[in-house]
């Protein structure tokens, strides 16, 4: 059978979303950009480095030709870190068909020009092209081992968001439209950074207290920045925001918590990096949304210390006492 779904990005995501494809009975296609992990996946049909133990079908093929993977795509989930996509996206344009939907499975905020993936992608691609987000907490692990999942497709374009919610919905997952992409990006990203937070409270050995008013006091800033760039509030409530916000701060499968875990240990940034290949996104996305947030005037303390920690050298417990040690305040502020 011909496959009208692509997959962009061999990460632990993106093999995730090909193999639930094809479990949905989908001919789906897998994009590896590196030829000899992209040929050791296709023989042993496993991604050995980022989704072990999970067994990918026949009916998913996998190939480092970007061209061989478009041809004939209607629907292409983007799934490479975002700081790669917009070279990922620029190599694919004379590839796509014009009724392609592109949806960016990755969450984060490009350095330097502080676009979104959606963004980006529209910069790159041009105006007439269909996109779409898929936000929402989604651990690669637990959609590889078929745990029942809610996501959310944010759309502009109310037929692409129909279509991918069609063809995403399948046995343990369910997709929920809506069309605040603003705000369901910015959820997405931003619960990053607070998660490695959360990651510094348990290495220095604080209870659920801690966790609790910061998970809080973290979705507040997040829904005070996504409010000033044009997103909703009762986006931030949903699933592209307390829900990826929730599974990220308390889950160890989360990349971001264990960098802080770290970090709130003592070891150094260096350190961690070195011993995994995953990619925290909440690493550069801290960048980015500090700038965001002076550039709006918009208060984000713990995006502020959280910055300070990963690009300042300040201690975590030192950051933790700034926090508790600001001018007191009305909740709602």
């Amino acid at each position: 059978m011909a496959a009208e779904l692509t997959v962009l990005g061999g990460g632990a995501w993106g093999t995730a979303l090909a193999l639930h494809a094809a479990r949905a009975g989908r001919p789906a296609r897998l994009w590896v950009h590196d030829p000899q992990r992209a040929a050791a996946i296709a023989a042993r049909r496993v991604n050995e480095t980022y989704l072990p133990g999970h067994t990918l079908p026949a009916s998913v093929e996998v190939t480092s030709e970007l061209g061989r993977a478009l041809e004939g795509a209607r629907e292409i989930l983007v799934a490479v870190p975002s700081h790669h996509g917009r070279p990922v996206l620029a190599a694919a344009r004379p590839h796509l068909g014009s009724e392609a939907v592109v949806c960016l499975a990755s969450k984060g905020i490009e350095n330097g020009t502080l676009l979104r993936p959606s963004q980006v992608a529209g910069a790159v691609l041009g105006k007439g092209t269909r996109l779409a987000v898929l936000c929402g907490p989604s651990f690669a692990q637990e959609v590889a081992a078929g745990h029942p999942t809610a996501v959310v497709v944010a759309s502009d374009d109310a037929g692409a968001a129909d279509r991918l919610q069609q063809g995403l919905s399948w046995g343990p997952l369910r997709a929920y439209t809506n069309d605040d992409v603003t705000g369901s990006e910015l959820g997405g990203a931003l619960k990053n950074v607070i998660a490695v937070g959360a990651g510094v409270v348990d290495g220095l050995g604080y209870g659920a207290n801690t966790q609790a008013a910061l998970i809080t006091r973290g979705l507040a800033e997040i829904s005070r920045l996504a409010e000033a760039m044009g997103g909703r509030r009762e986006t931030l409530a949903g699933l592209a925001g307390l829900g990826d916000l929730v599974l990220t701060c308390t889950s160890g499968l989360s990349r971001n918590r264990r960098l802080g875990s770290a970090l709130g240990r003592g070891e150094t940034l260096a350190s961690f990096q070195a011993a995994t290949p995953h990619v925290a996104e909440g690493l550069r996305t801290t960048l980015s949304a500090h700038m965001l947030a002076g550039r709006l005037g918009v208060a984000m303390p713990i995006t502020a210390q959280i910055h300070a920690l990963l690009y300042e050298g300040k201690p975590a417990a030192e950051a933790i006492h700034e926090l508790l040690g600001r001018r007191l305040t009305r909740e709602g502020v």
